[in-house]
């Protein structure tokens, strides 16, 4: 693995947000160079193919990447047509990465990045350096790689939260006997070696989001074909409350159909709920089976398997040695954590921003996509687009653009991730139509927009009313 030339972006991650980086960063006539630890692009999608979105086709793809693979002979999929995670890469994201072939290399780590000849306290110099990326290489030898800019497109799936409700593991979860029967992804009943994990077995889901929902359809619809299948819903709120979204009123249609199928499941039986638990500790019992442990002395006993589905977080450590400025609470960029709080905004809003609330005290550093957000689960992956074309423009000095708002939402969106697994497609939802982009605000070329506030299903007319794609 040679070094990287003077005037390299390095691009951390071979996933949707970080190819569409590359896309975008070729478009500028810079030169980026995906560094991706798996031996193939978007592997944490991979992980989750079965899983159907919320989120149409014509959410799902970067404009740059779709310009970069017209002229390939690429066939763009049904725009209306809600995709699994594996036809998403399939039909677009294994293409996107055959196109940027030259410019991925696999089987490399990123352990770390750093100013040359700089730790994280010297300040002589400092912006003058270009950046080392510390790479760990798949046969075991190591590379220090120089590059002018760098975009972490990383992502938080291989960092799930833990059972524990402080933030922590809960005592024994990473004991060896009690991990064995623990999990942090939706199960896919239509594999054999799911259908044996958990049919005629008894699981549990802990979470409240839309992964949680769709892992409890699953096992419900699992119930019905292999007997003895039993499912039990952990939420650590006092009540379901608003957990199956807004049904039939839902401004995110897919979302809708997901909770009411949930809600089917609890009425008819199928899932048992457990409110107000606060997991402690889990437990192995005799019988080889596991028990989840509330702080206030409450058991959920005889537990065959645990499905943790408690969100994400990001793992900033390969970044340790840079002046990142993160938000105290979600650790995601100062700038940018306002905007996404998600004690304020939920998937159905969402703020367009790009380079400008990206930034950090360190020049030509930016962390985009799923771990931008940080600890908020409210990322849309066409606002994972936008970032890194805002991104591309700021390290190509084009300001103006840089500061411009390009994001164009269908009216009504949806909010992807964690589909229906199981159906053809998604219900159709209203027709959408597209607003105008928002506009950089007045001032100079090169001020940053005012951020705009998007709604979900919006009405349309009066200003830039549009919604977000996939969560």
């Amino acid at each position: 693995m040679p070094d990287l030339p003077l005037g390299t972006v390095a691009v951390i991650g071979a996933g949707p947000v970080g190819l569409a980086a590359a896309a975008h960063l070729l478009e500028r006539g810079l030169d980026p160079v995906v560094l991706e630890r798996g031996e193939r692009a978007a592997a944490s999608v991979r992980s989750w193919g079965h899983v159907r979105l919320f989120s149409r086709w014509s959410e799902l793809i970067d404009p740059a990447a779709r310009r970069l693979l017209a002229g390939r002979g690429w066939t763009e999929p049904d725009p209306a047509h809600y995709p699994t995670g594996r036809e998403w890469v399939e039909d677009y994201l294994q293409p996107l990465a055959d196109a940027l072939a030259d410019h991925i290399r696999y089987g490399a780590t990123v352990t770390g990045v750093a100013r040359q000849g700089r730790d994280r306290v010297v300040d002589s110099g400092r912006e003058e350096q270009p950046f080392t990326v510390h790479v760990g290489r798949s046969d075991g030898s190591t590379a220090r790689l120089v590059a002018e800019a760098v975009v972490d497109a990383s992502g938080t799936w291989t960092c799930p939260n833990p059972l524990g409700s402080d933030g922590y593991p809960a005592d024994g979860e990473r004991e060896p006997a009690v991990a064995a029967h623990l999990s942090h992804r939706v199960p896919d009943v239509g594999e054999a070696r799911d259908v044996t994990r958990f049919g005629g077995r008894r699981t549990a889901v802990v979470g409240s989001g839309h992964s949680a929902l769709t892992a409890l359809v699953a096992l419900a619809t699992l119930a019905q074909e292999v007997p003895g299948t039993k499912a039990v819903w952990v939420l650590r709120r006092g009540g379901v409350g608003n957990a199956y979204g807004g049904g039939d009123a839902d401004q995110l249609p897919a979302r809708g159909a997901l909770g009411l199928r949930a809600r089917d499941a609890v009425s008819a039986g199928l899932v048992e709920v457990v409110t107000g638990f606060r997991t402690q500790a889990v437990e192995s019992e005799d019988v080889g089976t596991v028990a989840l442990v509330a702080e206030d002395g409450r058991r959920v006993e005889g537990l065959d398997e645990v499905i943790g589905l408690t969100g994400f977080r990001p793992d900033h450590s390969i970044m340790s040695e840079l002046r990142l400025r993160l938000d105290a609470r979600l650790e995601a960029p100062v700038g940018l954590a306002p905007l996404i709080d998600p004690n304020v905004h939920s998937c159905g809003t969402v703020y367009p921003h790009g380079a400008s609330e990206l930034a950090h005290d360190e020049p030509g550093v930016y962390v985009v996509g799923m771990k931008a957000y940080g600890r908020a689960p409210t990322f849309l992956a066409l606002t994972g687009y936008e970032q890194v074309r805002s991104v591309a423009a700021a390290l190509a000095g084009d300001l103006e653009a840089a500061s411009r708002v390009e994001l164009t939402l269908p009216e009504t969106g949806v909010c992807g991730g964690a589909g229906l697994f199981d159906a053809p497609d998604a219900p159709d939802a209203p027709d959408a139509t597209k607003a105008d982009a928002v506009g950089p605000a007045a001032g100079g070329c090169c001020t940053p927009a005012v951020p705009q506030l998007v709604h979900l299903g919006a009405p349309s007319g009066g200003g830039a009313a549009c919604g977000p794609a996939g969560c």
